[in-house]
């Protein structure tokens, strides 16, 4: 009997959660949403580096057939440290 009971409960919560706010009165105006954030052009330039720069270098190393750590330091440590420092430096503007 539990079990039934326990359906019953949820379907009450979700019956109060979807019509409760429809029958309380004075409904709250909401603020339009701020619209979402415009990337610079240096910005995409800098992301599609990201992903481009280590898809070259895995053409290169090919790190399936050779070493794996050659491609971490080659491939991925200049985009790894370049945000980092891109972190780094907006961190200490602001």
């Amino acid at each position: 009997m539990s079990g039934f009971q326990e359906i019953l409960l949820v379907a009450v919560i979700l019956m109060g959660i979807l019509f409760l706010p429809r029958i309380m009165p004075g409904r709250i105006e909401q603020r339009p949403k701020p619209s979402a954030a415009v990337l610079s052009r240096n910005m995409r330039l800098a992301i599609a580096a990201s992903i481009i720069y280590p898809a070259i270098a895995a053409l290169f190393l090919q790190p399936w057939r050779r070493d794996v750590v050659m491609y971490m330091y080659a491939g991925l440590g200049p985009v790894v440290l370049g945000w980092l420092g891109y972190w780094a430096f907006t961190g200490r503007k602001r």
